[in-house]
């Protein structure tokens, strides 16, 4: 079968990007078994015969009415995929929908009828809000990064950016590569629509959000984006462990040199 990839080099390289990402995140311990999603919102590679594929599918429900939605493409991970795999051969383990005009359902129109992951309706909630507030965010991306996942199990982290304090502080390129810090939201069921309303309420003012005891969600233009930011948070996240590992409480960057730099690269306050 001739694959939705072929003879579009734009559609393909956004695929591949998370190909990489995928097995980015399987080398880091970041993705066990089948953990992890990625949703990417591919319309803008959408041609004229990508509109005119048939669905391969029977038409599925999304749970939630998202009327940003209408006509929009998305690549997904697969329910039960592993990253692993998806790093491999992402059209066979992924697939790509399309919304339906009810902007309540989809189906699937390639290259195999892979149900998207079982968070599909958080995800595609985040990407309604995002076109919803006008931004140009396109990939959404779930990931148990270790040593953030780490930090939540104590309640000093939980308080209002208290981690992205320490974050930021660690080493300088984390708050220029990631300015807006860390939400924190507190447990709730994974896949819950609690969670999801969470997590939209706080990417109003975070790019990247911690789901306690379970793993980070973050978005941004594009997959390898939105996986820079958490690498960099992590890294910082590493830096202090270390430091501790070492037998000390690291210093930090003080208040000032971290509004010094604010000032030199023009980051948000």
């Amino acid at each position: 079968m001739e694959s939705i990839l072929n003879n579009r080099p734009a559609l393909a390289a956004e695929v591949n990007k998370v190909a990489e990402v995928a097995g980015y995140l399987w080398q880091k311990g970041w993705a066990e078994r089948n953990g992890g999603n990625i949703t990417v919102n591919i319309t803008e590679y959408v041609d004229d015969a990508i509109k005119a594929m048939p669905a391969i599918s029977e038409v599925k429900s999304i749970g939630a009415t998202l009327p940003h939605l209408k006509g929009c493409y998305f690549y997904c991970k697969g329910t039960n995929k592993r990253m692993r795999d998806l790093a491999r051969f992402p059209m066979e383990n992924g697939s790509v929908i399309r919304i339906l005009d009810d902007c309540a359902s989809y189906v699937i129109i390639a290259d195999n009828p892979v149900q998207p992951t079982s968070e599909l309706p958080s995800h595609l909630s985040v990407h309604n809000d995002m076109i919803a507030r006008g931004l140009n965010y396109k990939a959404s991306v779930h990931t148990h990064p270790i040593e953030l996942v780490a930090m939540t199990h104590n309640k000093k982290f939980l308080e209002k950016d208290v981690a992205t304090r320490l974050l930021w502080s660690m080493i300088p390129e984390t708050k220029a590569f990631c300015p807006r810090g860390l939400g924190i939201i507190p447990y709730e069921l994974p896949s819950s629509l609690k969670l999801a309303e969470a997590t939209i309420k706080e990417l109003a003012d975070y790019d990247v959000v911690m789901w306690e005891k379970h793993g980070v969600f973050a978005v941004d233009v594009d997959v390898m984006a939105a996986f820079d930011q958490i690498d960099v948070l992590n890294k910082s996240a590493l830096i202090y462990i270390a430091a501790k590992n070492m037998g000390f409480e690291p210093d930090g960057m003080s208040d000032e040199q971290m509004k010094e730099m604010t000032i030199a690269f023009k980051l948000p306050k």
